[in-house]
């Protein structure tokens, strides 16, 4: 997904593929929009793959609280778990973040081109 100049000369548009991923994009925001969601994905980010012993310790929170949790990131493709012998460890799942990353990058593009041409309209008028 990268931006790209729109033809018609009206900024920057998407490539084709954002609208083919938006529903899955849409389940990594809105794993991420929960403040808990997203203080475990930090905390994976800081410590690598980390058991759910390890990560109810740091959040405070039950087992069954963390992995109701780290289910749904893992639905939305963010993390994924790995056997370890007996234990279960969860990691980021780097692809999906990857990819709202980029989409992000392109809404960014996309805010520029826009702020830009109003700037222009409100100098020039």
């Amino acid at each position: 997904m990268r931006a790209k100049p729109d033809p018609n000369g009206q900024g920057v548009t998407a490539l084709p593929d954002i609208a083919g991923a938006s529903e899955s994009l849409a389940r990594v925001f809105a794993a991420l929009g929960d403040p808990t969601r997203l203080r475990l994905v930090t905390l994976l980010c800081a410590g690598g793959a980390l058991s759910i012993a390890q990560l109810t310790a740091t959040t405070h929170m039950s087992r069954q609280g963390v992995t109701k949790h780290l289910e749904v990131l893992a639905q939305a493709g963010v993390v994924q778990d790995v056997r370890s012998g007996r234990e279960r460890l969860w990691q980021l799942d780097p692809r999906q973040l990857e990819a709202a990353r980029r989409t992000l990058e392109i809404i960014g593009q996309q805010w520029d081109v826009a702020l830009g041409s109003l700037k222009a309209f409100v100098e020039s008028n």
